[in-house]
């Protein structure tokens, strides 16, 4: 791995940065890229620095607008991903016209695409290892920079009850709220949610099973989307709603998606998933990962799945 050292080396050399996130986004993947390219604009005026995507910020277009690369930006461009574990998930695929790619992630390194890196497995979010990484080198961070920053480490961190956040963590929210965002309107705007969306968090539980083992399930259909007006991003609102039960430990959130496949979300309150995540062409963190499945049948075979590391984890614990 990198150091921080060597990454900023990497920027000082380059005229053009490019940063890039994961599709679908959440918090954590806008505010760590938005954080780390407001921050190069501001010490280096000089350089032209661009936020890509595929303009699906959704809901979460308060933090950040995507700007409008085009395949020659990227001639001589240095690229910097944040917060994307692998290949396919990167957002805009012109990510591969760059010439030096650099990933800033906290996902297990399962696929080290790029040319220099950065992964650290044990931060609960990329925007605590983008203030990390612009302390250490010495960079301002202001209030435009800690806006989507704070917002990154509230969303990935849970509001701070997920497991990975620590006293770092802490310190870290801390500094970021020191410099005078408004973490009141930021902890509301990742809170709230539309009429519709909350109509499909009710779906959701009603749609639950429950296997006495403490795994849950839910599926949304694309009948029940349209039905809604919600786009396939704003399932993600109903992520958490089984884990609201108190007796679930882990469960999965099935998003049919348009060609009739499935979105599969993982979370646990202790049974490690990212393991089963990865049989289905996905990945992510010991108790929160993605993955997808083709047809009903593999929606089964995950579930199944996820009900014997469940057994399993309160057999152990019991």
């Amino acid at each position: 791995m990198s150091s921080f050292d060597d990454i900023y080396e990497k920027i000082l050399q380059y005229p053009t940065i490019i940063l890039h996130r994961h599709t679908s986004p959440d918090p954590d993947a806008i505010g760590s890229q938005a954080g780390l390219a407001r921050a190069l604009m501001e010490k280096f005026p000089e350089k032209r620095v661009l936020c890509a995507g595929e303009n699906d910020e959704g809901d979460l277009a308060w933090i950040n607008h995507m700007d409008q690369v085009k395949a020659t930006d990227y001639e001589g461009a240095l690229v910097i991903t944040t917060d994307t574990a692998n290949t396919p998930r990167i957002s805009n695929k012109l990510y591969e016209k760059g010439d030096f790619l650099i990933k800033i992630d906290h996902h297990p390194d399962v696929d080290p695409y790029a040319d220099m890196s950065y992964v650290d497995p044990d931060a609960p979010a990329a925007c605590q290892i983008i203030v990390d990484f612009l302390n250490a080198e010495g960079i301002k961070i202001t209030k435009e920079v800690a806006y989507p920053l704070y917002a990154g480490l509230v969303g990935d961190t849970g509001r701070f009850m997920y497991p990975e956040t620590s006293e770092h963590t802490f310190k870290v929210a801390a500094q970021l709220a020191s410099t005078g965002i408004n973490i009141t309107e930021i902890a509301r705007n990742i809170a709230d949610v539309t009429f519709n969306e909350a109509k499909l968090q009710a779906l959701a539980m009603d749609k639950m099973e429950i296997d006495p083992v403490g795994a849950a399930y839910t599926i949304i259909m694309q009948d029940d989307l349209k039905k809604l007006g919600l786009t396939d991003d704003q399932a993600n609102v109903a992520v958490s709603t089984p884990g609201r039960i108190k007796d679930v430990l882990a469960w999965n959130v099935f998003v049919e998606k348009s060609d009739g496949t499935f979105r599969v979300h993982y979370r646990s309150k202790g049974p490690v998933i990212n393991e089963l995540a990865a049989k289905h062409d996905g990945g992510g963190h010991a108790l929160a990962s993605g993955a997808n499945a083709k047809d009903i049948d593999e929606v089964k075979q995950v579930f199944a799945e996820v009900v014997e590391v469940t057994k399993k984890y309160k057999q152990n614990h019991e």
